[in-house]
């Protein structure tokens, strides 16, 4: 009798589930994520289809837009091992993720594999003992509906992506990239920024004023306790707040002109007026409050909470989040259910009970309704698996700390979700004083409730200052006050905060854009297209962004507008639900109807690449327009004939019409600190897009660059500085140990030293000059220390038998991977770090040596310092001529981006889960 196999997506589940399963009935397997999709590069692309218009996009869009499925040469082998498994299996099980894209892999599994024996898909939101039990007693049929849903949004993200993409290309700049939801997030960000360029500031001012209460008073029992009050009234009239004024004109709102709006001299006065007077209580307002627990986690509530209390990126939080989900520790995190089932009612409800009392456990278990249309995705919320949850403290030694806290956290707000509310009271004390009215606003918290277990985040620290108590003394109305100080305190109105990770995807699930589950990949592509660039928490949009969003809001305004993308979202919904199809949906969007174009007749468009690419910001007069210009190698200032390069860390709101004139003018007239005594060349001091610099020669001349050392003042760099900095890379000697010359130089990452391929980072600039061979050598000889986005080594796994070079797993900054020293080779994607062997990395290694025999390990650039990349960023008007005056060029990341021209091998790239936008 033969085995049950079951598949799910990654090994680290597989594992799981063969722990709650008889071994000798189940083969567990896992399919490594996606076995079969649209191709990625034209290599993939079928001999008979090649020269094809099929070939383009991979999508027959004159034949029902079928898609061009293949299987990549990556999961070939495992796809083998599945078929093999499955020949001597008398039933296959596929317990693929429970939303729209589980459901597609369990389907391309069933196409790829053709079992002819009895086959059924597994469903369960944890993997416990008991929800893979109760799943295998309730197996189903694969879900076609959302197989159409799902392959719908692949098919409009692939039309999407490919069609418009290249329009960017050749009218803007390579390597960037349009999305369906993307596009729309970058444009929100654009337009945030765009409301803080128009924001123009207001002030006013207010006075604030210590009290207590009068000991010779109606009452002694608050005297000598000080609080403090503000104005908010004088002689009848409010006093105005931020929100009164407009925010593009800085002027009082219409209709708010009768409002006291106190100038500095007037709120000087005031203060004076006022020290002489006599206060009173004049009102006293106390009313009691309650303020209700959040809802337990939804994947948007977890990327937002862990944004916000634990500085995670999006990504990071899905990653830990799904690591948590495959080792059975908490539910799945694909969801935007609030529910909560019976079982983890009960077991909230016991573990409140025993940890905070009965006073803690409400009459019945609280309810939250998913404002969710389309259930599409889990049932239930994220909390922690099993019947009964297991508390953090008994975890430590199981969980890294990053996984750790992210399960205390979840943890924590399923507690909270089943504990009563906060009850306390807000009091508010009015003081009079001749026409002046001061507030003191106190809250005491008589019943804390959920928040004994859980506080929630927020966008805004003031929210977060809001929960704390405000203790004021107790006094009494008409009760005497003593002024102890009153102090004048100016206030300016501050322009729309910049969108968080966190506020950003709360903003698109407001709008209903978008998935949850996708959101990830989304910031994760605007940021490394260069889009967006992260200030602390801050996203700020780079000028290449603003640019591609006028482009599109004036070429392709529907296909990114919010209302229209928010749809699509609803029509995916309804395909999944069976309620619309997906063929008329897809012909609408790509060749369109009535009088409404669609994508196949928008890309045609007659683009003016120059208007395109080109930012006005402002002029001196008519005849010297400055704008922002989008070249090949990035923006640059344009005046006329004139051009310099914009600072890399310069933001949009930042770039005044003053200081632009002002990098006009240095990039114009260079600095000539000298003649080098041996060359006779010029040694300009320069202002590239990655700061200061020096510069051996002109730009025709592939001239010398190094950038100025961590503390240099430009205004005050020497010309004997400038020639120790041009004397870099020094030769220190050659190591008598190894024979190979060691260096000191200054690079992208500050000071440090070579042998061969081995660096170091030298802990001061100083070192580069004065450091000795002896020295450098013992640098060497020490540990290499992980810098940020460097690699670091998580363990040895022997010695290659063939090299007999030492083979080690890394982590870096695209995820693990095996190494030589030569040839790296990333893991399999879904692959479990923890558990590869030297036999396999030996096997990766083999393989990925083949498909690049030339290209061994990174090639060391001639001039890979940050001075050589400044010097790329630093052509001025005036030295130009060789490139004709374009803005320099701008160095990319290895691996970020290998994409170019328009076939599916240059195309962006798209994800394998999830929206790539």
């Amino acid at each position: 009798m033969g085995k049950t196999l079951v598949i799910v997506e990654s090994p680290t589940k597989a594992r799981t589930i063969s722990q709650f399963v008889d071994q000798d009935q189940f083969i567990v397997e896992s399919s490594i994520g996606h076995i079969r999709d649209l191709p990625e590069s034209a290599s993939e692309i079928p001999e008979a289809v090649k020269g094809t218009p099929l070939a383009r996009l991979s999508i027959d869009v004159d034949n029902q837009f079928k898609p061009l499925y293949i299987i990549p040469a990556d999961k070939k082998k495992q796809v083998a091992k599945l078929k093999a498994l499955l020949k001597d299996a008398d039933r296959l099980y596929l317990a693929t993720d429970e939303d729209r894209e589980g459901e597609a892999i369990s389907w391309h599994l069933k196409e790829v594999l053709q079992p002819k024996v009895p086959t059924q898909r597994l469903v369960f939101h944890e993997i416990t003992k008991e929800a893979i039990e109760k799943a295998l007693q309730s197996p189903r049929e694969i879900d076609l509906r959302l197989v159409t849903a799902q392959e719908t949004r692949r098919v409009m993200d692939r039309l999407y992506g490919y069609e418009i993409s290249p329009v960017l290309w050749r009218k803007i700049a390579p390597k960037l990239s349009a999305g369906r939801v993307q596009s729309v997030a970058v444009r929100m960000i654009v337009n945030r920024e765009r409301e803080r360029l128009e924001f123009v500031p207001a002030s006013y001012w207010d006075l604030t004023g210590e009290f207590a209460g009068d000991s010779a008073g109606v009452s002694s029992a608050a005297a000598g306790t000080p609080f403090k009050a503000t104005l908010v009234s004088l002689g009848g009239k409010r006093l105005v707040e931020g929100r009164d004024f407009e925010a593009k004109t800085g002027k009082l709102t219409e209709g708010k002109t009768g409002l006291a709006h106190l100038a500095r001299p007037e709120a000087e006065a005031l203060r004076e007026a006022l020290s002489g007077e006599s206060w009173r209580v004049a009102k006293i307002e106390r009313k009691p409050y309650t303020t209700k627990p959040p809802a337990p986690f939804t994947t948007s509530t977890l990327q937002q909470e862990g944004n916000r209390k634990q500085g995670l990126g999006t990504r990071e939080t899905m990653r830990l989040a799904q690591g948590l989900y495959e080792k059975g520790f908490i539910t799945y995190m694909r969801t935007d259910s609030t529910t909560l089932s019976e079982q983890a009612l009960n077991a909230a409800r016991s573990e409140i009970r025993s940890l905070y009392g009965e006073d803690y456990l409400p009459a019945s278990p609280r309810v939250y309704l998913s404002k969710v249309k389309n259930a599409q995705e889990a049932h239930e919320a994220i909390r922690p698996a099993g019947e009964s949850f297991r508390r953090p403290e008994s975890l430590k030694g199981e969980l890294e700390s990053s996984e750790w806290r992210l399960y205390e956290m979840i943890w924590k707000r399923t507690m909270a979700s089943q504990m009563p509310d906060a009850r306390g009271m807000r009091t508010m004390y009015q003081l009079e004083g001749g026409e002046a009215v001061f507030q003191a606003s106190g809250k005491t918290i008589e019943f804390p409730g959920f928040l004994r277990a859980y506080v929630e985040g927020s966008d805004d620290p003031e929210a977060v200052l809001g929960d704390q108590e405000i203790i004021l003394p107790s006094l009494s109305e008409g009760e005497p006050l003593r002024c102890l100080s009153l102090e004048t305190e100016k206030h300016t109105t501050m322009p729309p905060v910049r969108y968080s990770e966190a506020s950003l995807i709360k903003e698109l699930e407001k709008e209903g854009i978008g998935r949850p589950s996708t959101y990830a990949s989304i910031i994760d592509t605007i940021i490394r297209r260069e889009y967006v660039t992260k200030k602390g928490k801050a996203m700020v949009p780079t000028f290449t962004a603003i640019a591609v969003v006028r482009l599109l809001e004036q070429y392709f305004t529907h296909l990114v507008d919010i209302g229209f993308t928010a749809e699509m979202e609803n029509v995916l919904d309804a395909i999944s639900r069976g309620e619309k199809e997906s063929l008329p949906y897809l012909e609408k969007f790509y060749n369109g109807e009535d009088h409404q174009p669609g994508l196949r007749q928008l890309i045609e468009a007659d683009i003016d690449a120059r208007e395109a690419c080109t930012i006005p910001l402002g002029e001196e007069d008519r005849q010297h327009p400055i704008t922002v210009r989008i070249g090949k190698y990035g923006p640059y200032l344009e005046r006329n004939d004139q051009r310099a390069p914009l600072p890399m860390d310069i933001t949009p709101d930042e770039l005044t019409l003053a200081k632009a004139q002002e990098l006009l003018e240095k990039g114009a007239s260079p600095e000539v600190l000298g003649e080098h005594p041996e060359t006779k060349q010029n040694i300009y001091l320069k202002n590239g897009r990655f700061g200061p610099y020096v510069q051996l020669g002109e730009t025709g001349e592939q001239p010398k660059m190094k950038s100025l050392l961590p503390g240099w003042v430009e205004e005050e760099v020497t010309f004997e500085q400038a020639m120790q900095l041009l004397s870099l890379p020094r030769d220190l000697g050659a190591d008598p140990e190894t024979g190979e010359t060691v260096t000191a130089d200054l690079g992208r990452f500050g000071p440090y030293i070579r042998r061969g391929k081995d660096t170091r980072s030298l802990p001061s600039a100083e070192g580069l000059f004065t450091l000795t061979l002896e020295e450098a050598r013992a640098i060497l000889r020490q540990e290499k220390s992980a810098r940020r986005g460097a690699a670091t080594m998580l363990k040895a796994l022997g010695e290659h038998p063939g090299s007999k070079e030492p083979v080690n797993l890394m982590s870096g900054r695209y995820g693990p991977y095996v190494t030589d020293g030569s040839v790296n080779a990333s893991l399999p994607r879904g692959g479990d770090p923890e558990r590869i062997t030297l036999e396999e990395a030996v096997k990766l290694l083999a393989e990925r040596a083949a498909k690049s025999p030339v290209k061994r390990g990174r090639k060391p650039a001639a001039r890979s310092n940050a001075a050589a990349k400044t010097a790329r960023g630093a052509k001025t008007s005036s030295t130009r001529t060789a490139r004709k005056g374009r803005p320099p060029k701008k160095t990319g990341k290895p691996g970020e981006d290998k994409q170019s021209g328009a076939s599916p091998a240059s195309a962006p790239k798209l994800r394998k889960r999830g929206d790539r936008g």
